[in-house]
């Protein structure tokens, strides 16, 4: 029989097997016209040890594939040079695997493992810590996040790619979380290396995928992403916090080889429904905007929830008119009406809402023919209100007076309870100013309701210009105090007037200017000075 030679494992096949750097090591130890060249883990059951080439193909090395490749790791060898290859042989399956290397997310390893660790930071130095204490050639390195019920850990490289890196892929990501390695070249090539994209040789295998295990889908009801992500425990490196049911869904899959890789993904529009990593924690404040990576590619075609809409009225003579066109185009619209007091009005329809958030339409103002109220609240953002433009139709300004307001429920209970708010209710709380045009500001009604109007926001700019005068604030109380039009013009400009003159007299105390919130003390002011008009 020729000599039989290995490298690595010693394959206890035959009493005189040797173990040799590599095949021409074993050229130059045999003493037998060809050698055996074979591994540990094929099966050789059945294998012909006694056979030899016909003279024909006598300077050939016979290689034997495995079910993976055409070299199987099976050859036998001439002992003088060999002229070429001859592959015209019969599988010999491999059926173990190499040692395999774990890798705890803090899930836990569902397999056994010849070596384990945790996971830290990313898996360049995860992967440089445990091989250092590995003395196996190759190794699989297995992550706890994937199901390997499936995987056929037999699989081996090429002979051509036996000093890669190879990567499999998680379900839709390539920079997956399975390696096969050599560990010798591994250690040498990423001694200075900062990224493991840049190993020198990668190969992302591309016929086999590993799924992820299931991500945990965690429900919350708040009105933001933040506390909920905070307060939770995460059994694993990701999560989706989601508001609704998602189970069908397909998922994105984050990449976990560093941490710039690891975004938070929003997959709705409001990012209700989010994956977030764990290591995100670390970083939030008061937003999830305080962490520095954040994908939004992956958006569903699930919808957001649509907050409700609350049409707030009183005594204006449009209300009904304004309340049917809302009515007639949004059938879900709700009506507060008759509540004195503008905190109290807006606490009616937050009582009145079923959602986080509600679209406050006002009876003064006729919506716009292209809203629709499918903007949504931010979740990665603390709560606030949204403000959105209104065309003042009497001095032709447009900004956020008079327009729709998405009102945070919560942020109006707790204003409410306080007591905490200026001059401004809305501003007096986290808002945003949104670029829509919402509706238009119908407000010369009558003398006192055409006064009312101008008195009251006048009064409030006069107040923020003497805090902190703005050219945009400067503009727009002069177009108030100066323009108007319309069959009751006169009276807003006499508003503006009265407005800027009541706040000189209030001399800066916010509870005397807190008045004009007061739609009985606007009636008395306004009888007081020009009588009962209407």
């Amino acid at each position: 029989m020729f000599d039989v030679f290995y490298s690595g494992i010693k394959p206890n096949l035959f009493a005189h097997e040797q173990s040799a750097t590599n095949i021409e090591h074993a050229r130059q130890l045999s003493r037998t016209r060809y050698f055996w060249w074979i591994n540990y883990l094929t099966d050789y059951t059945g294998h012909d040890f006694l056979w030899e080439p016909v003279p024909w193909e006598a300077d050939q090395t016979h290689v034997w594939p495995s079910q993976h490749q055409d070299n199987g790791g099976t050859c036998l060898v001439p002992r003088r040079n060999t002229v070429d290859f001859n592959r015209q042989h019969a599988v010999v399956p491999r059926i173990k695997s190499v040692p395999i290397v774990g890798i705890d997310h803090g899930d836990g390893l569902k397999i056994s493992c010849h070596y384990q660790t945790r996971y830290i930071s990313d898996y360049l130095g995860t992967l440089k810590r445990i091989l250092s204490k590995v003395h196996e050639e190759y190794v699989w390195i297995i992550s706890s996040v994937c199901d390997y019920s499936n995987f056929d850990f037999t699989w081996h490289p090429s002979e051509w790619q036996d000093r890669m890196l190879h990567v499999f892929a998680s379900d839709d990501q390539p920079f997956g979380d399975t390696f096969y390695v050599h560990v010798p070249s591994f250690l040498e090539k990423t001694q200075n290396l900062n990224l493991l994209e840049w190993f020198e040789t990668i190969h992302f295998v591309k016929d086999v995928v590993v799924p992820r295990v299931d991500m945990p889908i965690i429900h919350y009801t708040d009105d933001s992403l933040v506390p909920a992500v905070m307060s939770s425990s995460f059994s694993s490196p990701l999560a989706v916090f989601t508001t609704q049911k998602i189970d069908d869904t397909k998922l994105p899959t984050v990449s976990l080889w560093r941490e710039k890789t690891k975004t938070i993904v929003p997959l709705t529009p409001s990012a209700s429904t989010t994956i977030v990593p764990k290591n995100a924690i670390s970083h939030i404040c008061t937003q999830m905007y305080d962490y520095p990576y954040i994908d939004k590619t992956h958006l569903q075609d699930f919808p957001s929830q649509l907050q409700d809409i609350v049409f707030i009225s009183y005594d204006e003579p449009d209300a009904d008119k304004n309340w049917k066109i809302l009515h007639d185009r949004f059938a879900r619209a709700q009506r507060v009406h008759g509540v004195q007091g503008m905190e109290k009005a807006l606490e009616a329809a937050a009582d009145a809402s079923t959602t986080p958030w509600y679209y406050a339409v006002f009876a003064k103002t006729k919506l716009h023919e292209s809203f629709d109220f499918t903007f949504v609240p931010d979740y990665m953002q603390r709560p606030k209100h949204y403000i959105f433009n209104c065309h003042n139709t009497v001095n032709g300004l447009e900004y956020g007076h008079m327009g729709v307001v998405m009102y945070n429920c919560k942020g109006i209970k707790y204003q409410n309870q306080q007591g905490d708010f200026g001059l401004d209710y809305t501003l007096s709380f986290p808002h945003e100013s949104v670029p829509l045009l919402s509706c238009y500001g119908n407000f010369d009604q009558s003398p006192y309701h055409t006064w009312r109007t101008a008195f009251r926001e006048s009064a409030k700019l006069a107040y923020f210009e003497s805090v902190n005068s703005t050219i945009d604030g400067a503009y727009r109380l002069n177009i108030w105090r100066s323009r108007a039009q319309g069959e009751h013009a006169i009276w807003s400009l006499r508003g503006a007037e009265d407005g800027v003159d009541f706040f000189a007299s209030a001399q800066g105390q916010l509870e005397v200017l807190k008045q004009s919130f007061q739609w009985q003390w606007l009636r008395e002011y306004f009888i007081k000075k020009y009588g009962n008009l209407d």
